[in-house]
This record gives C-alpha cells, structure tokens and sequence, in this order.
C-alpha cells in the first residue's frame, strides 16, 4: 500500500488514541453531608467503605481539603463556576424547598424566579463540552427548580436526577410531596432506591460513551432522610424527615460505598481505568448528631472545621503515585481548574463566554500539584454563609483561621492555630490580637472585592 495511503488510513486512529491519551475521563463523585470521619480511610471503626479505602489505597487522600460552603448550594455553585459563590447571588444557603429563599438575597431573587444559577455563569460543563467531551451529571443538582436552571438548560448531554435538595429515597418526592424527579428535563417516574438508580445511570453512561466524558454523579446519600437500601417499608414523613437514624446512616455510607465499588469495576471491565481520573468528595461537611467529624468541631452550616473539611480522594492511576496522603490545603474550586486543566483548557482563552469565565477562576490546579508532588502551598481562604439573619464567616491564612457568626444570641469571633489545634478549642486571641486584625482585615477585604454580579 503506498505510504500516502497507509497514513491516510491510520490517520483517524492516531487522532482517536491522542485524543484518549491527552484528554482523560473524568469521574467526580460527591457525596451529600458526609463527615470528615465517616468513612473507614479516614479513622471512623464503625463503618465499612472498602471500595473507597481501596481508591484512597491506589490515588491520593487530602486531610486538610474544604468545601467552599458550609451547606450544599454553595459548594455545587462553587464547583460549576469554579469561583467564589457570592459571585453568582442568591447561593450562600442551601435553597429551601420548593425554591424557597433562605436569607435577603435569596428571598429577593425568589419573588422574580431567578433563584438558582444562571447557566450563563458556569463554566462546567459547557467548557467542557468545547474540548470535545460529552458530560453527565446524574443525582442531586440544587441550583434551581426553574426550567431555565434545570442541568440540560446548562447545557449538560444527560441528566437524570432531582431538583431540589433530598429527596425521599424510594418514591423521590421532597418533603412537601413534590415531585422533583428528571430524567433531562422531563418530569419523570422510577422505582428503586436513589443511591442504586444515581449509580445504574453512571455505569450506563460509562459503558455506552466513547468519546472522553466527564461524569458528575452528585449522590443524596448519606444527606437525610435516613433511610438505608432495606428501609422501604419504613414510615418516613414530614412528621419525621430529619429524625436521626444511626443504624441507617451507617447503612447509607455502606450503599454509598458500594455504589463507587461499582462504577470503579464498570470503569476497569470498559478499559477505561488508566484513561480515567476519579473524584471522590463531599460537599460540606455532616449533619449534626449523626455524622462523625473525628477530632473536628461544629458541623453542617458552621465554618468551624467539622462543617467545611471534608474528605476528598483521587485516584489517575500511572499519573498520581499510589497511598501519597497530602496535607495541602484545598478547596471545592481547585476541582474546577483542575477538571478544566485535564480536558486541555487554557486560563488564556478566545473571547466565547465560557473562555472568558475561565479566565476569572478562582482555583489552583490540586491535581497538577500531587502529581508533581510539589511542596506544600500556603494558602488564603474565605467562607460566608447566610441563613436568615445569621451570618457565620471565616478565614484561613497559612494556619491561622478566623472564625465568626453573628445573628444569634451566641456571637462567636475567634482565631485558632490549626496547626497544633484541628479540634479548635484554644481561641489565640488574646495571645495573638495583631495577627486577629490582620485576618479580620482580609475578611473585609474579600467581601468587599466578592459582591454579587445580579
């Protein structure tokens, strides 16, 4: 066969194994309101998570990664935006449900249906999408009950989820009995427990796509209400949504656990393992009185450590060396960049809409640093989340970390070294009152430069 020909040939091959080789899947997986210490890789002796121990065992586990919110809304904006969520409007609290607003802005932002995040304000997944990928997003959304907020409004190729914020786990209505389930944006009927369906329509979506995917597969679990695989015949109401259930919850992490043993496996059986980066993270941290924090104070809603530090877990097997454990500070928007960088983004884009949010983003590239095992970073990190007319913020500079809320009739407003004090229990301030102006300074800083763009 003449040379020209053989190449012509072969040509689309080439490009199909570039492709493949420079442009890894994605697949981040989130978990909804699990503790720091729930899962078995990180202390908790109560509960089995072999499939994530096994992921933590062949990638990297972080020990001191945040989410950017206290409280689900937040953290989701965070990640698609990749900045800041006061950036967005209405989103530094969980949107109630039914689409109701929880603080000033959110209630404003309700009376004329634009709560949730406007698709022209997310660069996941339509960046994405511009490098040739396909993306799902399967499970939770939260950004918003309008059809103009729904995921394939957003531009994702496959959703199947519910809009709001939990949902029943076997007949998928909220807790005013609305129906909230989609499959794209269509209301739509299944049966089977959440955790299982989220989980079969990922593996679905692995099996069948051969281009390079990003796959966000966004669980309720172990988020109430409490109700484990075997739980369908358990009377659960509004009378009880939020009651507490230990042996469920338990139940809940293990299913959750089981779920991620199996898109691994659908992953490895599809050849895909090598070609494919895992994430796995929650989104704030647990619901008080149910989840384990460890050493870790406060929970769910607060900015102390147990609400916002969070267990996240990545694996890219040949790229990132196997059991490193890493005490870099991160956070929910350094998936961003990082997810950006792997499809082959450039902070230095042309001027479309989503090139040009790209180049606001807020992020470090946390992947490129463990690959290349870089030394630690110091870094500066600020968090605000309202509810009504409580306020908590904080700030972390190097170690130091300043805490406040107001609101309610117990202020707080207290600096920690979280070097040598994770629990914070020893308030500096009266060691260390320059170093809380310097932090109470950076604060009003940011949320001066931070304002809403709607």
């Amino acid at each position: 066969m003449n040379s020209r020909i053989l190449f012509a040939a072969l040509l689309p091959l080439f490009i199909a194994f570039t492709i493949k080789a420079d442009q890894p899947n994605i697949v981040l997986i989130m978990a909804d309101d699990l503790g720091y210490g729930d899962l078995a890789c990180y202390g908790n002796p109560r509960v089995r998570t072999p499939n994530i121990d096994q992921l933590a065992k062949e990638g990297v586990r972080f020990t001191q990664h945040y989410a950017n919110g206290p409280e689900c809304s937040p953290t989701r904006t965070a990640l698609l935006t990749g900045r800041y969520q006061q950036f967005a409007g209405g989103l530094e609290c969980a949107i109630g449900t039914g689409n109701v607003g929880r603080y000033d802005d959110a209630i404003r932002l309700a009376k004329i249906n634009e709560l949730g995040l406007p698709a022209g304000s997310a660069v996941i997944p339509k960046a994405i999408q511009n490098q040739g990928y396909k993306c799902a997003v399967y499970g939770k959304w939260h950004l918003g009950y309008e059809p103009k907020f729904n995921p394939i409004s957003h531009g994702w190729n496959d959703f199947f989820g519910y809009l709001g914020g939990n949902v029943h786990y076997f007949n998928h209505r909220e807790t005013s009995d609305l129906h909230v389930l989609f499959d794209d944006d269509l209301p739509v009927y299944r049966e089977g427990y959440m955790t299982d369906l989220i989980t079969d329509s990922s593996v679905d979506f692995i099996n069948r796509t051969t281009k390079p995917f990003l796959l966000f597969v966004s669980h309720e679990s172990p988020h109430f209400p409490f109700q484990g695989p075997e739980d369908k015949e358990k009377p659960v109401d509004s009378s009880n949504w939020m009651d507490i259930d230990p042996q469920a919850y338990i139940s809940m992490i293990e299913s959750l656990d089981e779920s991620v043993g199996k898109i691994l496996r659908t992953i490895e059986e599809a050849g895909k393992k090598n070609d494919t980066v895992v994430i796995f993270v929650s989104d704030n941290g647990g619901f008080a009185n149910a989840a384990d924090m460890g050493v870790l104070r406060g929970s769910k809603s607060m900015t102390y450590e147990g609400g916002i530090r969070v267990p996240l877990i990545i694996r890219w097997p040949e790229k990132i060396t196997a059991g490193q454990v890493s005490d870099q500070v991160s956070i929910t928007f350094d998936l961003t960049r990082s997810i950006l960088n792997l499809a082959g983004i450039s902070e230095n884009g042309n001027q479309s809409r989503s090139d040009s949010l790209v180049s606001k983003l807020d992020g470090y590239d946390i992947i490129d640093h463990v690959m290349k095992q870089r030394d630690e970073l110091p870094r500066t990190l600020f968090w605000r989340g309202k509810r009504g007319n409580r306020v908590w913020r904080a700030v972390r500079h190097g170690d130091y970390k300043l805490v406040t809320k107001e609101g309610e009739a117990d202020p707080i407003n207290a600096v920690y070294d979280l070097s040598v004090d994770p629990a914070e229990t020893k308030d500096i301030t009266d060691k260390r009152p320059d170093l809380k102006r310097k932090l109470s300074e950076l604060l009003k800083t940011w949320e001066r430069d931070t304002q809403s763009e709607r």
